[in-house]
């Protein structure tokens, strides 16, 4: 699949980079794939640059010191994704971004050390548990995926009764399948907010969007796109609103 913009792409979204950040590109790219325009925003410019979402990608932000994603909430662009999303704008955490939006509150529970104690990468399952959310509409409740993993502190936790609330209110939107990769609690591999409108993942979808260069499918070796569709989901929701 070649990259070939739309002259009139259907959305904005934005992509974050923080000092470390490895995955904004890539983000980028499945962005672009997904029909929509990428926008790029840096760290110490507190302004989103009027896009309709944002993505907060993967990588090690400032160099994950202190905690994973804690010193990269208080980056002045993440002042206007926090307002932003209280307004209601889609926002999407991947991996090391999804550290940043707990750690933010824009998500609840925290990423902690691997059980296991390893960086692990691999090609991992995952199980959609809520199609109610911006980023996974085009979706089927249940369906399952496969999207590449690479993570050290990827274990969700959260207190025993924070997990029974997640899990009541249908805020559970994928979980791994096949093995638990990480230790995360109850296999839980990212959640959303109230809305729906925010959604964190440890898994990389930006990883699984063109054919030659995704995980392995039933239709051959590299050639899983399933994570396009969390892109296309956000473009459907912006244009249906």
């Amino acid at each position: 699949m070649s990259e070939s913009p739309s002259s009139s792409p259907a959305a904005r979204i934005g992509v974050i980079t923080f000092p470390g950040t490895l995955d904004d590109v890539d983000a980028a790219r499945a962005v672009r794939l997904a029909g929509a325009e990428a926008v790029s925003l840096w760290h110490k410019d507190a302004d989103l640059r009027g896009v309709d979402a944002v993505v907060v990608p993967g990588g090690f932000s400032y160099g994950d010191y202190l905690r994973c994603g804690a010193i990269a909430r208080f980056a002045p662009v993440m002042s206007e994704v926090v307002r932003a999303a209280g307004e209601g704008m889609p926002v999407l955490g991947i991996c090391n971004g999804f550290q940043v939006l707990t750690e933010a509150h824009l998500l609840p529970g925290a990423l902690i050390r691997n059980d296991h104690q390893r960086f692990i990468c691999r090609e991992q399952r995952l199980r959609i548990e809520s199609t109610s959310t911006a980023w996974t509409r085009l979706f089927e409740d249940g369906e399952e995926i496969t999207v590449p993993l690479k993570n050290g502190e990827g274990s969700f936790i959260a207190p025993p009764d924070e997990l029974d609330r997640l899990e009541g209110e249908g805020r559970v939107v994928f979980r791994y399948v096949g093995g638990n990769p990480n230790g995360s609690a109850r296999d839980i591999a990212g959640v959303r907010n109230e809305r729906g409108t925010v959604v964190g993942l440890m898994p990389h979808p930006e990883h699984a969007v063109e054919p030659g260069f995704g995980p392995d499918s039933a239709a051959g070796p590299r050639t899983g796109v399933d994570g396009l569709r969390l892109f296309r989901s956000a473009i459907d929701s912006l244009v249906g609103a």
